[in-house]
């Protein structure tokens, strides 16, 4: 699934083809996403001018002025914008007809994302209870710290969790723990601020090189213009089994948190 920088990195390619545009109509081809595509969608884009795309954790919300659409890439989805006439896909669900004479065409073979409605004012119940973004300054190791205290859970668990922290997947959480020399199994509780503050800064340097490089390359992943990223050459530990650390030339180790696949170097993160 994109992970935040992927994400981004969609928000940053749209953005200039959308804001200031009108949306003329909707093409519902598919509604039967990972939730239904609801009536209010279209009420609320056809005819609207977009004010702004913004990015809330992993779902991008574009504004306009009775409320916004919230969408999310799901594991295979993707957004492009394009001439109207380019031909239609077999997994091209859904067109945003755009006054400059292009779509924002939303194409999802698995058809695990979505495209839903927030009114003006409201809180979608998905953005409900989040925790701050990773690049804000609400985001730093003083948080982690202070949530942390009593959770026995083990602290890559307890960092993926959208409450504390928003949109810290598994590949950069498994980045980030390596960096800040923590083993990704200790208990949230039992690591000391001072690790927080060095965790805090590995995840905002690494969210912030990946998303000047593109974002990871995953299987689906590709940025609006069809590139794909270039951060995944980069990573240290994720994906790398049994091959040598960079730092120490040790076996990165693999195993299971959280039910997702977790990666370390068994002398580097030993604390």
């Amino acid at each position: 699934m994109p992970e935040l920088p992927e994400v981004e990195t969609t928000r940053r390619g749209l953005a200039p083809h959308l804001t200031g545009r009108r949306v003329v109509d909707l093409d519902i081809r598919q509604p039967r996403l990972r939730w239904p595509v609801p009536p209010a969608l279209r009420a609320g884009l056809a005819g609207r001018r977009i004010e702004a795309v913004r990015r809330r954790a992993k779902y991008l919300l574009v504004d306009t002025e009775t409320g916004s659409a919230l969408l999310h890439l799901g594991m295979s989805g993707m957004l492009r914008v394009l001439p109207d006439a380019t031909p239609l896909g077999p997994h091209d669900h859904v067109d945003w007809r755009l006054d400059s004479g292009q779509v924002l065409r939303y194409t999802d073979p698995r058809r695990f994302g979505s495209q839903l409605w927030q009114p003006l004012g409201e809180v979608h119940p998905l953005l409900a209870g989040l925790g701050p973004e990773p690049l804000s300054d609400a985001f730093d190791g003083a948080l982690l710290w202070h949530r942390s205290r009593g959770r026995q859970a083990a602290v890559k668990v307890f960092l993926m969790d959208q409450a504390v922290v928003v949109g810290v997947g598994n590949i950069y959480a498994s980045e980030a723990l390596f960096a800040a020399g923590i083993d990704p199994r200790q208990p949230a509780g039992r690591v000391s601020r001072a690790r927080y503050d060095l965790l805090a800064d590995a995840v905002r340097r690494i969210l912030d090189h990946a998303i000047t490089r593109g974002g990871t390359t995953l299987r689906d992943f590709l940025a609006p213009d069809g590139a794909p990223g270039y951060f995944e050459q980069e990573l240290n530990v994720y994906g790398r089994e049994g091959e040598l650390c960079r730092s120490c030339a040790t076996p990165i180790r693999a195993g299971r948190l959280g039910q997702r696949n977790t990666f370390y170097c068994p002398l580097c993160q030993r604390r």
